[in-house]
């Protein structure tokens, strides 16, 4: 098994900036997929931010140009650096890791940090 354990949440302004950290451990595989969701209230989780197992990467729309993930694969951990933030970003973040192989696939998630963006 995999556990995320996610940190660096919190309430910030419109416009300021967050960085969340993901540290992974368990039976971790380094062409995983990892990344993070969202959920906001009232609304399904969304896929905000993917590193795929070639190392390209994914954003939604909603914050391309905003935030960037990156990965630390000797620290087993994947970074989402938020900047310019928005009321319509607070929600709560999931770290996800994702494998296709070794059979059978798995998908894992954190446990979510809250982030709040408001004036």
């Amino acid at each position: 098994q995999v556990q995320l354990v996610e940190s660096g949440g919190g309430l910030v302004q419109p416009g300021g900036s967050l960085r969340l950290s993901c540290v992974a451990s368990g039976s971790i595989v380094s062409f995983a997929a990892m990344g993070w969701y969202r959920q906001a209230p009232g609304k399904q989780r969304e896929l905000v931010a993917l590193i795929n197992s070639d190392r390209s990467i994914n954003y939604v729309d909603s914050v391309k140009d905003r935030f960037t993930i990156s990965r630390d694969s000797a620290k087993k951990t994947v970074y989402l650096q938020m900047n310019s933030l928005k009321p319509e970003d607070t929600a709560v973040y999931y770290c996800y890791y994702g494998r296709r192989w070794p059979r059978p696939p798995e998908d894992y998630w954190g446990q979510g940090t809250q982030v709040t963006v408001s004036s």
